[in-house]
């Protein structure tokens, strides 16, 4: 089968990867679609820092430190809807061929679990084919196409902030960084109630798509701050989503956000920061940091797309044959051209 490989930094496709055979409770598919992710385009470019942070993660999540070799060809893909083509041993009772399908990235194997994100040896949704677990198979319903479908990981990021956000109606909210993930905290706070919702970004584009997820303002931070923003608001309790992930948003949301905030992390940040205590200390406030999501809110994203409630139609700015990869990775680059592009194997 043809599928696209990271080595050395670089994407490419090659034509002759063996294909996949389904085991015991596993079902071959054909992929139909898949988002390119912010953290593969970290990974390809920041790929052994963020190995060696994982070996130094004390009590990680099971599989989070999986041995990765960026001397070999990596697979990754883990934003994917795809069609079942053949059924392992005791798949059948989950699953059908032909099922529409996405699941949450794992693989469950005889030897225990396998995150499905970066790994030498566990296809990602960057190929034609691809094996998953035929228990954690949820069926794509009400005809949602498969661009749509797998942008269900993403939403499922968001809505995990969210959740762990503890945010209620009568609270409000600033998004800083209106990138996938910060639209994904956009629209799981809007389908919650919450309001008002500030969001900010540098990309004009991204601002638009926030509005159109959901946000009641949208800031030029080079025109006013997040802060001054929110001071026209109603004295609402606050909850801030760092969606940015750069050294200093952390501190400067510490030394500047109301008295009682609570800050959510949730962009992923390559470089070592700090932060000054006194500033969170002075004004009490709560600082949470937060990682994926779990099942649950995995298929209550899906249900959210598919019913309607969340449209995800305007972040896919493109949809490319999986020759266009590499260009697409590149493409990602422009915030104001590109938000979120399907890889159509």
């Amino acid at each position: 089968m043809r599928a696209a490989v990271l080595r050395g930094g670089r994407i490419a496709v090659r034509p002759d990867v063996p294909d996949p055979r389904p085991g015991p409770g596993q079902v071959l598919v054909r992929v139909r679609a898949c988002g390119i992710c912010g953290s593969d385009l970290h990974f390809a470019r920041h790929g052994e820092r963020m190995l060696a942070l994982g070996r130094k993660v004390e009590g990680a999540p099971s599989g989070a430190s999986d041995p990765v070799d960026l001397d070999r060809d990596v697979f990754m893909g883990h934003e994917f809807a795809a069609e079942v083509l053949e059924l392992g041993p005791g798949a059948a009772e989950h699953t059908a061929v032909g099922a529409l399908v996405t699941s949450v990235p794992v693989l469950l194997a005889e030897g225990g679990a396998a995150p499905i994100v970066y790994s030498n040896t566990v296809h990602g949704g960057y190929g034609e084919l691809m094996l998953l677990s035929a228990p954690l198979l949820l069926d794509v319903p009400n005809g949602l196409p498969p661009h749509h479908a797998a942008l269900t990981e993403p939403m499922a990021v968001g809505l995990h902030a969210v959740n762990k956000s503890a945010i209620r109606r009568g609270e409000g909210a600033v998004v800083l960084g209106c990138g996938p993930v910060g639209l994904a905290v956009i629209a799981a706070l809007r389908a919650r109630g919450v309001e008002p919702i500030v969001a900010t970004d540098f990309s004009p584009a991204r601002r638009d798509l926030a509005a159109v997820l959901g946000a009641d303002r949208t800031v030029d931070p080079r025109e006013e701050t997040a802060w001054s923003a929110w001071a026209r608001e109603d004295g609402r309790q606050l909850v801030v989503f760092d969606a940015i992930g750069v050294p200093g948003v952390i501190n400067d949301v510490l030394r500047s956000a109301p008295r009682g905030t609570r800050l959510v992390v949730v962009g992923v940040c390559m470089g070592t920061d700090s932060i000054d205590p006194y500033f969170g200390i002075t004004k009490e406030l709560s600082l949470q940091f937060v990682l994926g999501y779990d099942a649950a809110e995995f298929e209550r994203s899906l249900r959210s797309i598919a019913e309607g409630e969340i449209d995800v139609a305007p972040l896919v700015t493109a949809r490319v044959p999986l020759d266009r990869i590499s260009w697409a990775f590149d493409a990602l680059d422009d915030p104001d051209r590109h938000c979120k592009i399907i890889v159509e194997p």
